[in-house]
């Protein structure tokens, strides 16, 4: 038979095999999701240039890509409600005038995508992500889509945060920039390493092009005032069903009720 042990540890599941006993499977038991997540932080991309892109976007002879759909999402634009129109003119607040978005404006894209295709991931993402488990993700689903982003523009001295909704510039396979330390391996657009949407221009107040410092950060830190927090299916203050925070803790708290009754158990 096999008897499974939960212990808190940092290390990887690993069998043991007793001399005259049954085979043993140790367990990591799952740290608290709110504990980590209140401790979690993570190192700042500086002087970062950022270039602007937006859901609909047409391609171009410097960028041949058309963004009606992400790598991540093959009906984006319509998910999206229609045209992310960028022209300052045609925009009330940070949003187009007239559209009613489908998912958050203010996203951006970086240059890694950390799936082959719908079926698997890229070999390095487990290695390389550094909330891979943290979170289950199904093969070939992204774990990178709708992570969330700080960005701080040192020239306005504005802050923003924005979810990761696309790859890009350029290039889908610089994780050791994006999860790294290196300088992004993109050249075009004066080495561009992030792009933003025309919101997120918006509310730093800059052009189309801009020199950004921006990092990883975890929903639960993220300021619960701001445009950031008002639109979207994709965006856990909208949508609580996609907070992956909430669904660690309930993850978290399953393994305190199974280790609950194990401790009845044995004291029966």
């Amino acid at each position: 038979m096999t008897i499974k042990l939960f212990i808190t540890s940092s290390l990887l599941a690993f069998p043991l095999l007793g001399q005259n006993g049954p085979r043993i499977t140790v367990v990591p038991a799952p740290k608290n999701p709110s504990n980590l997540q209140k401790t979690t932080s993570y190192p700042w991309r500086k002087s970062i240039t950022a270039t602007v892109f937006w859901i609909g976007e047409k391609p171009t002879q410097n960028n041949p890509t058309p963004n009606n759909k992400s790598s991540w999402d093959v009906n984006w634009e319509k998910n999206y409600g229609g045209f992310d129109n960028p022209d300052p003119k045609a925009r009330l607040g940070y949003l187009p005038r007239g559209l009613n978005p489908g998912q958050n404006p203010f996203y951006v894209a970086l240059p890694y995508n950390d799936c082959m295709n719908h079926r698997m991931h890229k070999p390095e993402a487990a290695r390389v992500i550094p909330w891979w488990n943290r979170i289950n993700r199904r093969p070939g689903e992204s774990a990178c889509k709708g992570r969330w982003v700080q960005i701080y523009c040192a020239k306005t001295r504005k802050v923003c945060y924005a979810q990761w909704e696309d790859c890009g510039p350029f290039v889908t396979d610089d994780w050791q920039y994006v999860f790294g330390n290196k300088r992004p391996k993109n050249r075009n657009n004066q080495g561009a390493g992030i792009d933003i949407s025309p919101a997120v221009r918006d509310y730093l107040d800059i052009g189309n092009k801009a020199i950004v410092h921006w990092r990883f950060i975890e929903y639960t830190r993220i300021p619960k005032i701001g445009p950031w927090t008002r639109h979207g299916k994709n965006n856990p203050f909208v949508n609580p069903a996609v907070d992956d925070s909430l669904k660690e803790r309930d993850r978290y708290m399953k393994y305190l009720q199974q280790k609950s009754k194990r401790r009845l158990n044995n004291q029966r």
